[in-house]
């Protein structure tokens, strides 16, 4: 007994010595496979903090809807603009290389939230449909493959995952009429394709859950617009899916319209459903699961996949029955849902007569950048939009849908997803929520939405930032600021901690401008701060 004790004892500092290792960089979208963005590093505390400073910058020159999720992995960090990546010194912002491929011209949201990197590779989405590698050491292109039909309104603005000789990707567009969602499996290699999955399936009970279906009204949505998650110990893919539509008319799509609005596990090895769960049923808001689940073990010992989606819930997803040999196409159980910003008339039908007020609006929620978990305080963070909307829907008759074009339903051709409640009524929240019982800790309210990524770090802070461009270090346990600084540029990128020559660094990718956002129009730059 003594000897499987100090067994134990000795086991469990080689893993925590290893673990301190793997994440001094910061080597995906999420920090980890697991997307739950915590660091270790421990230089940066709730004591030091209000001594950091800005080290270096380095701006892009671009404008545009600046949303990467930074990666630094060997002292070198990897972003994207719309159609250029970028790798610059991690220490000194110096520009290593840039990479600009000529790309569909700036339709849509013209966005790109970042790359994979994987043996010396980088992998990334392109406006056109595609996924590409390039060289990390060089930028120069690998290999370019299809993903999605640009004519159709397909695009892939998501952060690819790698692992294992694999690169998951799938494409966007879940809400232009009849693009369905796919998620890939492609080779590192040569970008050879291994498996698909069809959010929509053609067949099947999940196809039975589908009516009213015609040529006028085509199966739509499901498709994926943010970055998966990975148990790579598993070998469990998760993805968070999109939205039915069109959007807002529930005539044109009763039933429970499966696999969208839902969180699914697949195998990450084949693409076989292993379990899914769809937190939003017969979805009539635009209220897709927008950001992958943090893969959290909880200090009670339960396994869950903490999600958040734009109807303003927190959802914590038991996921310890999920097994590529024990489990196919199982319902989830969910644990708990807290609310984590304003919810009014959720349940409210939407009229063809007159505008309906409610909230989340259709930006609300939780967007692209998903909860973060902190093990040793067993805390979830996640961020959130409060911000509502107004819509008045068509009627089912006069909804038309044409390809390549938005099918959402609304009743007003000026505001095709509603009319959203003037700037000055628009805010957000950081919450932190105990990760066992769903119950709120605390709450920090922010004069604008919170869409920036949420970093925790074991020096007791979580790093973020809010589109006045105010970059901010909370105290973890309380929610109190400790440490602020001004980009002066709108932050809804990631917000990522590294190490770099023995220092410990926080990085932010600031300058996000959006038509969908009214924020001050500024060029997309890194920031990265440090102690003097």
């Amino acid at each position: 007994m003594r000897n499987m004790r100090w067994c134990s004892i000795i086991c469990t500092l080689w893993f925590s010595t290893a673990l301190q290792a793997q994440t001094t960089d910061w080597p995906n979208y999420a920090g980890d496979f697991s997307a739950t963005r915590f660091s270790p590093l421990t230089e940066i505390t709730k004591g030091n903090a209000a001594q950091m400073r800005r080290i270096c910058t380095y701006d892009t020159g671009e404008t545009g809807a600046f949303q990467t999720g930074p990666i630094e992995v060997q002292g070198v960090i990897y972003f994207t603009t719309y159609n250029t990546t970028f790798a610059i010194d991690a220490a000194s912002c110096t520009l290593k290389w840039k990479n600009s491929r000529p790309g569909t011209p700036g339709g849509g949201l013209a966005v790109n939230r970042g790359v994979a990197f994987a043996n010396g590779r980088l992998f990334r989405g392109t406006a056109d449909g595609r996924l590409i590698a390039l060289d990390a050491a060089s930028g120069q292109p690998v290999w370019d493959v299809p993903v999605g039909d640009v004519s159709k309104g397909e695009s892939v603005p998501l952060s690819p995952v790698a692992w294992n000789g694999m690169v998951f990707a799938g494409n966007a567009g879940g809400d232009v009429f009849g693009v369905t969602g796919r998620i890939y499996a492609f080779s590192t290699t040569d970008g050879h394709q291994l498996w698909r999955f069809d959010v929509v399936p053609d067949t099947g009970p999940a196809r039975a859950t589908w009516k009213n279906v015609t040529a006028q009204n085509p199966p739509t949505g499901g498709a994926t617009w943010t970055t998966y998650s990975l148990d790579a110990d598993a070998s469990i893919l998760w993805v968070s899916t999109g939205n039915v539509a069109p959007d807002f008319l529930l005539a044109l799509h009763p039933g429970d319209n499966l696999y969208t609005t839902c969180v699914l596990a697949l195998d990450a090895r084949t693409g076989k459903l292993l379990a899914y769960v769809q937190p939003v049923k017969k979805d009539f808001h635009d209220w897709d699961m927008t950001s992958p689940p943090a893969l959290i073990r909880t200090r009670g010992g339960r396994m869950i996949a903490a999600a958040a989606g734009k109807d303003g819930l927190l959802y914590g997803i038991d996921r310890s029955k999920v097994s590529p040999s024990k489990t196919a196409g199982s319902p989830l159980k969910i644990l708990y849902s807290t609310p984590v910003t304003t919810r009014s008339n959720v349940n409210l039908p939407l009229t063809t007569t007159s505008e309906t007020h409610f909230c989340p609006g259709v930006s609300g929620g939780t967007e692209w950048n998903g909860p973060a978990f902190s093990a040793p305080l067993n805390l979830v963070f996640v961020n959130a939009t409060d911000w509502c909307a107004s819509l008045r829907v068509a009627t089912a008759a006069s909804a038309v849908g044409k390809p390549a074009a938005a099918w959402s339903g609304s009743g007003d051709p000026e505001h095709a997803f509603g009319r959203t409640d003037p700037k000055e009524l628009w805010g957000g929240w950081m919450t932190a929520v105990d990760a066992d019982t769903g119950r709120v800790r605390w709450k920090y309210k922010s004069s604008t939405p919170l869409v920036a990524a949420v970093t925790p770090t074991g020096g007791g802070i979580v790093f973020t930032g809010d589109l006045n461009g105010d970059v901010l270090g909370l105290d973890a346990e309380t929610g109190s600021v400790v440490w602020r600084d001004s980009t002066d540029a709108p932050i809804g990128g990631g917000v990522i901690a590294y190490q770099s020559g023995g220092r410990q660094r926080i990085a932010v990718a600031a300058g996000m401008n959006s038509r969908v956002w009214p924020v001050k129009t500024t060029t997309a730059r890194i920031v990265v701060y440090g102690l003097p």
